[in-house]
């Protein structure tokens, strides 16, 4: 069942799609990431930086780095990660072991792994699994239905 964001949450949402894009425009898979405090501040941003080969330099583990050397456990875990996609399991791991909060995704994993399958990609070398079988107990939100279709152009493109 997809999930209805809030006007703020949608806010959040489209800029990770726009980072997505940054992303695709510099040859990087288009995945981007947002981490909002609770009061509603972003705090840091980043895109896919994969394109030089390092496979772990996803933005969802550089929000978990940043948070780790920036912000305190209870602000951490007060903290949202708004996401293009939701985490591999590396970085569902980043984003447990240092203990932020919720997530909230615009696709999920197997909507990606069947777009995928069908343009005839094959599988990356790690399976994607929900992140709640990595951070069992964490709050996830998501697919964000309002803005698939914006990823799937994104995801279409980066496989041609």
């Amino acid at each position: 069942m997809a999930y209805e964001p809030t006007a703020d949450e949608l806010v959040f949402l489209n800029r990770c799609v726009e980072l997505a894009a940054e992303a695709l425009d510099s040859a990087d898979e288009p995945f981007g990431s947002v981490l909002v405090s609770a009061s509603g501040e972003v705090l840091f941003e980043d895109r896919n930086r994969t394109a030089d080969g390092d496979q772990t330099r996803h933005p969802e583990f550089e929000i978990a780095r940043w948070a780790a050397a920036n912000m305190t456990p209870g602000e951490r875990e007060a903290a949202t990660v708004f996401t293009s996609g939701e985490h591999c399991p590396m970085c569902s791991a980043a984003h447990g072991w240092v203990g932020l909060g919720r997530i909230v995704y615009v696709m999920s994993s197997a909507w990606l792994t069947a777009l995928r399958t069908e343009l005839g990609v094959p599988p990356g070398p790690v399976t994607a699994i929900p992140i709640q079988e990595v951070v069992p107990g964490l709050r996830v939100d998501g697919p964000v239905a309002a803005l698939e279709a914006a990823m799937r152009e994104l995801h279409t493109r980066a496989c041609a």
